[in-house]
């Protein structure tokens, strides 16, 4: 069975709505952040409480752990729109096979959306920290890559092959990768992820460079 995921997003949405308690049970999984909001704005958690109906609505955030418990310390952030759903329901199970726990942020189904809605939703669950690293796949790759570096904090990167995967971590320390759910085979898919999720960021002269763009990224948040 899926286990539930509550998040800092899902604790906000419910103080809009007048929400003072939040269902979860023994088998829920509540961030760090999202318990910190809840204390913050004085709302609980429990079995009892408003109903389902009176939740906050919104595409759900699907829980999924490895059989046998995880094998990894970090969760995954995955999402689709429609062109890369059919993707990222086999690469949910290469993930869960290869130990990783996944929060699935939707999109659930093949019908048409707007990649901008789940790209967000997994850059904003990494950039608050639920996530350490995210994956997001819509028709091409890159549409999702814009939407997520708006996102503060965030280095999405689109990479078409190993080499560029591992540079974008090596490099770059890229924590989304964005995948072309129409423009390369789920193997492609696969080998591209294990390599992004197996390199870990080089540090040493490429740690000033990330300085530099971090820096960029707060001079302009500066301005808004």
């Amino acid at each position: 069975m899926a286990r539930k995921l509550i998040t800092e997003f899902d604790v906000l949405q419910a103080s809009r709505t007048g929400v003072k308690m939040i269902l979860a049970d023994d088998r829920t999984m509540i961030t760090p952040s999202a318990r910190d909001a809840a204390t913050r704005l004085n709302i609980s958690f429990g079995a009892s409480g408003k109903s389902d109906e009176e939740q906050p609505k919104g595409d759900p955030i699907v829980m999924h752990h490895p059989a046998g418990g995880p094998k990894k310390a970090e969760i995954l952030a995955l999402g689709a729109d429609h062109g890369g759903f059919a993707m990222k329901e086999l690469l949910r199970v290469f993930l869960l096979e290869s130990g990783f726990p996944v929060a699935d942020m939707g999109t659930h189904s093949a019908q048409p959306c707007d990649y901008p809605d789940y790209a967000y939703a997994v850059a904003s669950m990494v950039s608050r920290g639920d996530a350490s690293r995210g994956i997001m796949i819509d028709s091409v790759g890159i549409a999702s890559a814009i939407v997520c570096n708006k996102v503060p904090g965030i280095r999405a990167a689109a990479p078409t092959s190993e080499f560029a995967a591992r540079s974008s971590r090596e490099h770059n320390d890229a924590n989304v990768l964005t995948l072309g759910g129409k423009t390369m085979g789920i193997e492609q898919a696969k080998s591209l992820v294990s390599v992004w999720l197996e390199t870990w960021f080089g540090g040493g002269r490429h740690q000033a460079r990330l300085k530099k763009i971090e820096d960029l990224e707060q001079k302009f948040s500066r301005r808004s």
